[in-house]
């Protein structure tokens, strides 16, 4: 009887212990969110913000308004109202890179899925510094810190071998980009620019630039009807 209960303890305890093995290979479910237009992106946890790992594509603001195409690069350079356009206004580029967007759009304070935001300057350095960067390095202009570019970039897309690692899952491609002082379409495969939402001044706005040759991370401010991509973060619970 004593064995009886012996053995019935042991297989308890077996069961229990293969119990905690299985909860702990459970894999986290991913995070996604979905836009207006249906698109859905990936998302990943960086330092203490959650950030997609794909650039935004709507075509809407999250209350269903559209948001004007423009083509035009003498219209694009002039407009003061919000904008978006694809690379060279062919949606062959719109999966794999995204949108172009103007400052105008990310003012306006709707172009993120509800429950995200266009990342402020001070998120884009708490990024940063979870990647390594100082906060001398982070707070200052120009090329900054040391291999964080490398980081946040893709590990293909990039010219000349100018790949990234992408350890912070950030997932970087060198989309390019869109003049804001002629409304060209620029150096594809070779450079990526994000918009911030905040003001240099009243009329340049900051973002942030990865070069294909360049392992540090870039960050100045630019006339408004500039035409960057824009990566989402997450509100804060």
């Amino acid at each position: 009887m004593k064995m009886h209960k012996i053995y019935r303890v042991s297989q308890t305890l077996f069961l229990l212990l293969i119990i905690i093995q299985l909860n702990g290979c459970k894999k986290e479910e991913p995070i996604t969110v979905t836009d207006v237009d249906g698109n859905i992106y990936m998302a990943v946890a960086i330092g203490k913000h959650v950030w997609m790992t794909e650039n935004l594509k709507t075509t809407k603001f999250n209350d269903n308004s559209t948001i004007t195409n423009v083509t035009s690069n003498t219209t694009w350079s002039s407009t003061i109202r919000p904008a978006y356009s694809w690379f060279k206004n062919d949606t062959v580029y719109r999966d794999l890179y995204g949108g172009f967007y103007n400052y105008f759009a990310v003012e306006s304070g709707k172009l993120c899925p509800f429950g995200w935001h266009v990342p402020t300057n001070d998120e884009f350095k708490a990024l940063e510094k979870s990647l390594g960067m100082t906060q001398a390095g982070a707070d200052s202009l120009g090329w900054r810190g040391t291999d964080q570019g490398r980081k946040l970039k893709s590990r293909t897309g990039w010219n000349d071998n100018g790949n990234g690692t992408n350890s912070s899952g950030f997932s970087g491609l060198a989309g390019g980009y869109r003049y804001g002082a002629d409304g060209s379409f620029n150096d594809l495969g070779a450079v990526s620019y994000w918009w911030t939402s905040t003001k240099k001044s009243s009329t340049l706005a900051l973002y942030r630039r990865l070069d294909h040759d360049q392992i540090k991370v870039y960050a100045e401010g630019v006339r408004l009807q500039a035409g960057k991509y824009v990566r989402c973060v997450r509100d804060s619970i």
